[in-house]
């Protein structure tokens, strides 16, 4: 399964830079990166050492992007029926899951590492805490990959791929917007404490913003860990039922 894993890897990672929407992806998310740290940000203004203005807005550019990347893994497999000849090739469902989602979040790795400029400029402007910033970086993928796991998930339920990034989007902006105050004030008029609190505690952002403090803590690799793996079962439950006759 870990050959036939790699070899999927491979395959789609070269998939992605065969065709101008891999540099497209990286150019946008590069430059909405930057503007979000440097404009919306007010980086300079602040006078502070840190990339707090940089991470702060990982979440909102991955919310429009990273769909973007899914949205394609298996909707457009279903579309041109090429599904169904990978299916009777010698690949197993799960190794198949596992190759696309590792191919999709090495591409969306690449373009994080290419923000690394950034680092260097405050790195050069004063002395910033590094070992904050090389946990952000790692919140920031991990983040990424529980949001594309979902994506790959939700893509396998349709042939459109305009339906699988809209899916996609609202369910991340879910996943986003659980823990926030205004949400849990809708909530707590009414619903139960424990069922407040269940709620918040599935919000990336909670988990993502205690990983950028410069804190990485068990609960939170096992959140981010467990929603990766959560969409992948389920996709793959998704992919062997259109596999059955």
């Amino acid at each position: 399964m870990v050959a036939t894993s790699s070899v999927i890897f491979r395959r789609e990672l070269m998939a992605y830079f065969s065709t101008p929407v891999a540099y497209v992806f990286i150019v946008i998310f590069l430059i909405l990166a930057a503007t979000a740290t440097f404009f919306i940000g007010d980086f300079f203004e602040r006078n502070q050492a840190d990339l707090k203005p940089f991470f702060n807005f990982h979440p909102w550019i991955y919310l429009f992007l990273v769909p973007s990347v899914t949205m394609r893994l298996w909707a457009e497999e279903r579309k041109t029926g090429t599904i169904e000849f990978l299916m009777t090739l010698p690949v197993s469902s799960g190794a198949a899951v596992i190759g696309k989602f590792m191919a999709a979040w090495a591409f969306t790795g690449i373009a994080l590492a290419l923000t690394f400029p950034v680092w260097v400029t405050v790195a050069y402007l004063g002395n910033p805490d590094h070992g904050v910033i090389a946990a952000s970086y790692i919140g920031s993928w991990l983040m990424a990959g529980g949001f594309l796991s979902l994506g790959a998930c939700l893509s396998a339920l349709t042939r459109n791929q305009v339906i699988a990034y809209i899916i996609t989007a609202s369910a991340c902006f879910m996943f986003l917007s659980s823990g926030l105050s205004m949400v849990r004030d809708v909530f707590q008029g009414w619903a139960p404490t424990l069922l407040v609190d269940v709620l918040a505690s599935f919000s990336v952002l909670t988990h993502y913003q205690n990983i950028t403090r410069g804190l990485i803590d068990v609960r939170d690799l096992i959140f981010f860990g467990s929603l990766i793996v959560l969409g992948l079962v389920a996709n793959v439950a998704i992919i062997d039922l259109r596999r059955s006759p």
